[in-house]
């Protein structure tokens, strides 16, 4: 949880962590056609290993979409099957309002893909790479264009540049090049923010701001959740091969977000008071620390703690810190997570 600090008579106060990026694009509001449908999908490889089980799931065009989940949980399958690298074992996708196993050639033209891995020519230039990838989509060349791709991510100046001859952080900056090179309709980016700088993250996410504003559909799989929780409409979590959970990311913090306050008193208690007892309290560290844990991620919990603050002012216990946090989207995901494997 990330902790705010005050005191009755004392305040101070610690905020939240800064996100490792600067400035995300503005969230939207979604147009509700869908551009995505999965139904059933699912993948098992040889040798009986399931990667994918009967994934439904839909995406809105315009949108934001991120999928969360451990290493190992699907998402790269996921992003395979519908970019066609992956052959699914079953199930449907249809993009765009039409069948992707029988319009595949048309349809991945209007699909962009960062993967994870550098899969890249080190001996060809930053400049042929990128007018290549936009040709191989069968788009006719356009110089102004990629140009204009290469100086939204800094790589104008290594235009001529052969890969090897490049940074990690800037072979990925090639990697969204080339998704971006012939103006997808649908974006994928598997783990973009992986490894990489500071500056970069924050040109990749203003470029994903412009391509937001011209109505590019984008679904991202990350570990910063930090960035999910900023940035996405929506939310989908996946685990061993099964979405646990899609929802709106407001409401998914509104449904599991929970607000914990922990009160350093003066003088230690034995036992809760009567005016507390309707307080979801716990006693804690031999009574000197009197622990809140409530809410629901809307904001009850802090209308809750202010309520308690004010009970114990009356009741004459007197503290001197208070500790406040608000779950986040990766406590809520890794709950998540950790409840579905206990039931299973």
């Amino acid at each position: 949880m990330s902790g705010v600090s005050t005191s009755t008579h004392r305040a101070s106060r610690a905020g939240r962590r800064p996100l490792a990026i600067a400035g995300p694009p503005a969230i939207l509001p979604p147009v509700s056609e869908p551009i995505l449908d999965i139904r059933g999908l699912s993948k098992t490889y040889k040798g009986g290993l399931t990667a994918l089980e009967h994934i439904d799931l839909t995406i809105r065009r315009g949108e934001i979409f991120a999928l969360l989940g451990p290493n190992g949980a699907g998402k790269t399958t996921l992003i395979g099957a519908v970019c066609g690298l992956v052959r699914p074992s079953g199930g449907t996708i249809h993009a765009f309002g039409q069948d992707l196993s029988t319009r595949w050639r048309s349809l991945r033209r209007r699909i962009g893909l960062v993967p994870q891995e550098l899969a890249l020519d080190m001996f060809d230039t930053v400049s042929r790479t990128v007018n290549y990838s936009r040709g191989m989509f069968g788009c006719p060349p356009d110089p102004q264009r990629i140009e204009s791709v290469l100086r939204s991510l800094s790589l104008w100046d290594k235009r001529d540049a052969k890969l090897r001859e490049l940074s990690g952080g800037m072979k990925r900056r090639v990697l969204i090049a080339k998704a971006l090179s012939h103006d997808p309709d649908l974006l994928f980016l598997d783990e973009p923010s992986a490894g990489v700088d500071v500056e970069l993250r924050r040109d990749m996410w203003q470029q994903i701001g412009e391509l937001r504003a011209r109505g590019t559909t984008i679904i991202l799989t990350t570990h910063y959740i930090e960035e999910a929780e900023e940035m996405a409409d929506r939310v989908g979590v996946i685990n061993k091969g099964r979405i646990l959970l899609v929802d709106e990311t407001r409401a998914i913090m509104g449904q599991l977000g929970r607000t914990e306050a922990r009160f350093t008193l003066e003088t230690p208690l034995a036992a809760l008071p009567a005016a507390l007892q309707s307080f979801p309290l716990a006693l804690e560290d031999g009574g000197g620390l009197l622990v809140y844990r409530g809410g629901d991620g809307s904001g009850k919990g802090k209308r809750e703690v202010a309520d308690l603050t004010r009970a114990l002012v009356a009741a004459d216990i007197d503290f001197i810190a208070l500790e406040t946090a608000q779950s986040s989207l990766e406590e809520i995901f890794v709950g998540l997570v950790k409840n579905r494997e206990k039931a299973a």
